[in-house]
């Protein structure tokens, strides 16, 4: 039997919920995250070399995710959430190990953090290994896949003029880039595949310490409602 997986690291992200959180890496570009190394890995001597690597890949454990698939069938919302495919054609989060891979951007490096952007992970996720992107390897010329050949149509996002002014004061805050993260994460459409619309049904999420509320008054198009603090 190999040894237990150790945590190297630990996600620190502006997710306090899965709900709304982009299902591939990449689609919300403005999601800064912090990975904080752990002991014994929190030395500068372990991330030597990083500052000529733009992009990193994080190995993770899917954090606050049910219990193993009790078939090998899955339902991946890109092809509607009823249609089955076999668990190891998809990037299904109920798998038979809750290990998960994100390729993300490095920004910047503080001391043994390091500073990612398009993450699509939980806060508090723990990370079992950090590997550099290679362009040359990482990148087949000719790879195909006919399951989700290309990025979803993004939903249209519009705001009250309430919800935008909160939106702005609440970015002034928490030096991040609220309205912008809110925007490209609510454009990938959270809602479950199977559910149809409802114009008049109201959504809510945790980001950092807000709660973000909005709804649907046409297909295709969100309008966020507010941005309150949390009680």
């Amino acid at each position: 039997m190999p040894q237990s997986l150790i945590h190297v690291a630990v996600a620190h992200s502006p997710f306090r919920e899965k709900f709304a959180i982009p299902r591939q890496p990449g689609l919300a570009t403005a999601v800064r995250t912090r990975i904080e190394l752990l002991p014994p890995y929190n030395k500068e001597e372990a991330i030597e070399g990083l500052e000529q690597v733009s992009h990193i890949w994080l190995l993770f454990l899917f954090h606050g995710v049910g219990s193993c698939p009790d078939t090998l069938r899955v339902r991946p919302p890109r092809l509607g959430g009823n249609e089955r495919i076999g668990v190891f054609a998809s990037r299904s989060t109920h798998r038979p190990n809750g290990i998960g891979q994100s390729v993300v951007r490095v920004e910047r490096i503080e001391g043994t953090d390091i500073w990612v952007s398009g993450a699509d992970l939980l806060d508090g996720t723990p990370i079992i290994d950090i590997k550099p992107y290679v362009p040359y390897s990482d990148v087949p010329p000719h790879a195909i896949n006919t399951i989700a050949p290309a990025a979803p149509e993004p939903c249209d996002v519009n705001w009250t003029e309430e919800a935008l002014q909160a939106s702005q004061q609440q970015a002034a805050r928490l030096s991040e880039p609220v309205t912008e993260v809110i925007s490209q994460c609510l454009a990938q459409d959270p809602r479950p595949a199977y559910q149809s619309h409802d114009p008049q049904r109201e959504y809510g999420v945790r980001l950092w310490d807000l709660n973000v509320t909005w709804c649907y008054p046409q297909p295709q198009t969100v309008l966020v409602r507010s941005v309150t603090p949390c009680d």
